[in-house]
């Protein structure tokens, strides 16, 4: 099959992953109801088609927080992404660099930070707070000298959110020799994963937290050490000590309330992430996009305010703009096209979403990606 859209590249990574993984991607927590309303609520949004408008010039060109992106687009921060394939979080770091968008690397990538940093342009890097303060500071120091550009705080993370998929898939509650067999059991049905991922993609460890965990064989046994280890004491007095390693941008994702959004303007953010973790942690909970505008509305122009969530097309990241929000980042979406094929359908991915969201500027009568408002949307529907 040649993939057109993401629910395309999604039934090829379906076929060419091991269930586990596949799992840990498509899934959510609990019944998954808001993982569905992230998508949903999205569609149920009606464009408003103008014509005649002149539409020969066209920008979808963005600027946020120092950087110029091609499209308002990035790549979100998606967990062991290389174990969907080889050194995938390097993978989907030139891709995003060659569409010109913002990668973001995740805490427990399995590649470092350092390793993708070296593959030419540096990640925007997630932060997970964990119990050890001391190697926190060590990994934002790492990030520092890196040359990172923005720090993406998450704060939805206190703990993991029950997801039910990964326990029926042994995903969960496998670790040791156990997790190992169980995972070589379930390569051997997907050879091309066994061949690209499991026999060439190693080490199969988080790079980036693999000082902390000198003793894990594996990356089940990585995620035992970090669930026990995220800490529920933060607050926003801890945006302090952030502070003190960390000089530069500091988005916070995981905002959907407005309470919430003006404290993190409040404690000194430059941008906040709309997102409720893909429906990945509490379940039943808003969509993303449902939660935006009165998120825009509390911060005004103060913060970059980022959606994260749901965004399956170039259609969602015009109806995003429209509602307020500067960017999107996506992360099933390139987890899917990663898993799919590489860094070329992670490319090929991005392209179709530049291409959907041009299309849909042109027939909306929106030149230019900056200029998006609510006059773009079909309210009456």
């Amino acid at each position: 099959m040649t993939p057109a859209s993401v629910s395309d590249y999604r039934e090829l990574a379906r076929r060419r992953l091991p269930p586990m993984f596949f799992e840990y991607i498509d899934g959510g927590s609990y019944a998954e109801v808001t993982l569905q309303r992230n998508v949903a609520d999205l569609e149920a949004i009606a464009l408003r088609q103008r014509v005649m408008r002149d539409m020969s010039q066209l920008d979808t060109s963005i600027e946020t927080l120092g950087q110029k992106l091609s499209f308002p687009v990035g790549l979100s921060p998606v967990g062991m992404a290389g174990m969907y394939g080889r050194r995938g979080e390097v993978q989907a770091a030139k891709a995003a660099a060659s569409l010109g968008v913002p990668f973001c690397l995740s805490t427990v990538g399995v590649c470092s930070v350092e390793e993708v940093a070296a593959s030419g342009t540096a990640p925007w890097f997630q932060l997970y707070m964990l119990k050890d303060r001391g190697y926190m500071a060590q990994l934002l120091a790492r990030a520092k000298a890196a040359g990172c550009p923005v720090l993406v705080f998450t704060v939805d993370l206190p703990l993991p959110g029950s997801r039910y998929r990964d326990v029926r898939s042994g995903f969960t509650g496998s670790s040791g020799i156990s997790g190992a067999l169980n995972t070589a059991w379930q390569g051997v049905t997907h050879p091309d994963w066994l061949w690209d991922v499991w026999l060439h993609g190693r080490p199969h460890s988080l790079g980036s937290v693999a000082g902390a965990v000198p003793q894990a064989g594996g990356v089940t046994d990585f995620l035992g050490w970090i669930a026990k280890n995220f800490d529920r004491s933060v607050t926003w007095a801890d945006l302090d000590w952030v502070r003190k390693t960390w000089d530069g941008p500091i988005v916070i994702k995981g905002i959907l309330d407005p309470e919430d959004a003006r404290d993190a303007r409040s404690a000194g953010a430059q941008g906040l992430m709309v997102s409720n973790h893909g429906g990945r942690q509490l379940d039943g909970v808003r969509s993303s996009i449902s939660a935006l505008p009165a998120v825009v509305e509390a911060v005004g122009s103060d913060l970059e305010v980022y959606l994260d969530g749901g965004v399956r097309s170039g259609l969602d990241v015009l109806k995003a703009l429209s509602l307020g929000a500067t960017a999107c980042f996506v992360g099933r979406a390139w987890a899917y096209a990663l898993g799919a094929g590489g860094e070329k359908m992670v490319a090929r991915m991005l392209g179709t979403l530049r291409s959907e969201l041009s299309t849909a500027m042109v027939l909306t009568g929106c030149r230019n990606a900056r200029d998006a408002d609510k006059t773009l949307l079909d309210l009456a529907s």
